[in-house]
């Protein structure tokens, strides 16, 4: 009979060694080269912390969990205790609702997720070999603290499927979503990309193309040390133009931008520059196989800026770097005639209350339902030519 495992939670990712953390959550980059998601590293994580974006007073409150046996750290898991729900992109504010409605007590929950980061990648971090049995003890122990507390529920988004089928195993709610990622197919160039498209469309990007281009200035792709403290300064101000248009006030602070300086390597900036100044912006970050848009901003509005900087720029600079895909995030349709094609994301929710787990699971089955069909007719309305 195997050892047991033994689950403790940190009061912060910060207090765990790089070293441990990054054993389970990018072992493919420990000998040197990207980890797969850049998002779940010790580095990402601690840059949360540090610089005021996560703990006292934002509503998520680190509580990353450990999960040991035979004193070897064998799994990681970032968890937050969350009194509310934004900043998570798969919705319960429907659940809390109706919760507290009928007397219930939704808030302080559970959250394991990248803060404000809605990129599909591990949330149960194992070590190589370990994936399963750390996998299951890393959900038993989240909620067996949950239970223990009396939190409501705990929720693990933006997982990946085998993660979110471990946790149905375990007693959690599967959800799925929908978001749009561009896949490449062997393209060469562009114009290989374009080719596979309908010609109707493949005019159209042609065009907005032409048109972004003749906005008055220039676009810059820059990584590593070609970005300097002044291009920080521009994406800070574009970030905040856009979160005050889209939550109110943005979840990260400056100081997080600052951090960002010292990962400069593992980012792109795609910058559109007029009378000497960056104008409007698109921030990305660099996976092994993968380019993740993360944030855009603008000061001037120019016609299809906007898709030129995050859609196509995206593109050419996956292609010319063998990147086997493009994740765009969720929302916006407009990306689908861009060549970004729906695909299905995952979560697990732990529920305490028989009623609301009930309510809940009901909810979540035909909303599976709904998510597929979605994405089925999303994909007949694709770019591409018919075989």
């Amino acid at each position: 009979m195997s050892e047991a495992f033994e689950i403790t939670l940190a009061s912060s990712v910060s207090d765990i060694p790089a070293e441990v953390w990054d054993a389970c959550a990018c072992p493919e980059a420990v000998a040197g080269g990207r980890p797969f998601d850049p998002f779940s590293t010790h580095r990402f994580l601690s840059a949360l912390e540090a610089s005021g974006s996560v703990g006292p007073g934002t509503g998520w409150e680190p509580r990353p969990v450990i999960a040991k046996r035979g004193g070897e750290v064998l799994g990681v898991a970032p968890l937050y205790v969350k009194s509310h729900s934004q900043g998570e992109y798969v919705f319960d504010h429907g659940w809390a609702d109706a919760f507290e409605r009928a007397g219930g007590r939704y808030y302080p929950k559970l959250q394991c997720a990248v803060p404000f980061t809605p990129v599909p990648g591990r949330r149960l971090l194992t070590k190589p070999g370990h994936e399963t049995e750390a996998g299951a003890a890393l959900l038993a122990g989240m909620a067996q603290i949950a239970e223990g507390a009396g939190v409501s529920s705990v929720h693990v988004t933006f997982c990946a499927e085998a993660e979110a089928a471990l946790g149905e195993g375990a007693g959690y709610l599967p959800r799925t979503g929908q978001q749009y990622h561009w896949l490449n197919r062997g393209y060469g160039t562009f114009d290989d990309f374009l080719a596979d498209l309908a010609s109707r469309k493949r005019k159209a990007i042609r065009k907005e193309r032409a048109r972004a281009a003749g906005f008055g200035g220039t676009i810059r792709a820059l990584t590593g040390d070609a970005i300097t403290p002044a291009h920080w300064a521009a994406m800070w101000d574009f970030y905040q133009d856009t979160g005050a248009r889209k939550w109110g006030r943005p979840y990260l602070t400056r100081a997080f931008f600052d951090a960002l300086h010292e990962m400069r390597d593992d980012v792109l900036l795609i910058l559109a520059e007029r009378d000497g100044r960056a104008v409007a912006g698109a921030l990305n970050f660099i996976g092994r196989e993968a380019l993740f848009g993360r944030y855009w901003g603008c000061l001037e509005d120019h016609a299809f800026l906007h898709f030129e900087l995050c859609y196509h720029q995206a593109v050419d600079w996956a292609i010319a770097r063998g990147l086997a895909r493009v994740e765009a995030g969720a929302q916006g349709d407009h990306k689908l005639a861009r060549g970004y094609l729906p695909v299905t994301t995952f979560s697990a929710h732990w529920i305490a209350h028989p009623g609301l787990r009930r309510a809940v699971a009901e909810f979540l089955s035909a909303e599976r339902d709904a998510v597929a069909e979605e994405i089925e007719a999303l994909t007949e309305l694709g770019p591409f030519r018919s075989a």
